[in-house]
C-alpha cells in the first residue's frame, strides 16, 4: 500500500488506505467545520425525513440556494452554524442523523473523480483518521458507508444535469425554474402539485404508479426526473391526455 500523503490521485476500488473515524481521535467531527457540502436530491429526501420535517421547511431551515444567471439548476448547499461554521447536525457524541448523512459525508476521505476513479481528499496532516491502522479497500469502504443506494440515485439524477450542463437551455422563464426545482429537490410540495392540480388530468399516469408516489419518495423522485426530462428535453416519458371530444362532434 502506497503511503497515503503521496496517493496518486486516480485510485480504483481495488486501492487500499488506512482509515477510522471515531470517538477519541483528537480531530474527530472537525472535517464538519466550516465546509462545502453539496446535497443532492436524494440526500434531501433522506435528511428531511431524519429531523422529521417536510422538504420545503427543511430546505427553509438547513441550506442554501447558490443559482447562477441562466443556470437552471442551483446548488444546494447544507447551511453551517452562523457562530462556529460547524454543520448543524454535529454534536458533541458525533453525527445526529449518521445513518442518513449526505453522499459527501459518505465518502469522506475519499471523493469521486469525473471518470469513476478515486481520489483521498482529506489533508493527511489534519485527519488523523488517515493514520489509524483499520485498512480498507476502496469498494469495500463504499459499501461498509452505505454509498451504492446514493449512487444508484444520483446516476438518475445525472440524466438531468448531463444534458444541460451539455447545453444549458435558453430559458428566462422564472416559473420554470420554480418548478424545475420544485420538482428535483422539494418533493414534498411537488407531491402536492401532482395530486392537488390538475397534473393527473392533464397527464396519463397509471394507477399503480399513482399508488407508488404517493407512498414512496424514492419513488416520487423518479417520477419526478421523468417530469423534468418531459418539460425541459422533450423526452417521451409522460403522455399528454387528449381532451375528450363534446357531443356535438360525434353528431
Amino acid at each position: 500500500m502506497e503511503k497515503q500523503d503521496k496517493a496518486p490521485l486516480r485510485l480504483d476500488p481495488e486501492h487500499q488506505f488506512r482509515f477510522q473515524c471515531r470517538p477519541g481521535i483528537s480531530c474527530f467531527t472537525q472535517c464538519c467545520q466550516d465546509v462545502t457540502i453539496a446535497l443532492t436530491p436524494y440526500d434531501v429526501v433522506r435528511l428531511k425525513k431524519a429531523v422529521g420535517l417536510r422538504s420545503d421547511e427543511f430546505l427553509d431551515t438547513y441550506t442554501l440556494t447558490l443559482t447562477k444567471e441562466n443556470r437552471l439548476i442551483p446548488l444546494v448547499v447544507l447551511k453551517m452554524n452562523e457562530e462556529d461554521k460547524r454543520c448543524p447536525f454535529v454534536t458533541g457524541e458525533g453525527c445526529s442523523v449518521y445513518d442518513d448523512r449526505p453522499w459527501a459525508c459518505r465518502m469522506y476521505p475519499l471523493d469521486m473523480n469525473d471518470d469513476g476513479t478515486f481520489r483521498i481528499i482529506a489533508d493527511p496532516s489534519k485527519c488523523l483518521g488517515l493514520k489509524e491502522p483499520e485498512t480498507w479497500q476502496i469498494g469495500d469502504w463504499l459499501v461498509d458507508q452505505g454509498v451504492p443506494i446514493y449512487d444508484q440515485m444520483n446516476i438518475l439524477f445525472s440524466q438531468v444535469t448531463g444534458p444541460l450542463r451539455a447545453q444549458e437551455p435558453d430559458i428566462d422563464n422564472p416559473q420554470i425554474f420554480k418548478m424545475t426545482f420544485m420538482a428535483l429537490y422539494n418533493l414534498d410540495r411537488f407531491r402536492d402539485f401532482v395530486f392537488q392540480s390538475t397534473f393527473l388530468q392533464r397527464f396519463h399516469v397509471d394507477p399503480v404508479t399513482i399508488e407508488k408516489i404517493k407512498r414512496s419518495d424514492v419513488e416520487l423522485m423518479k417520477f419526478a426526473f421523468d417530469w423534468v426530462k418531459f418539460g425541459l428535453f422533450g423526452q417521451k416519458t409522460f403522455q399528454v391526455k387528449q381532451p375528450e371530444p363534446s357531443k356535438g362532434d360525434n353528431e
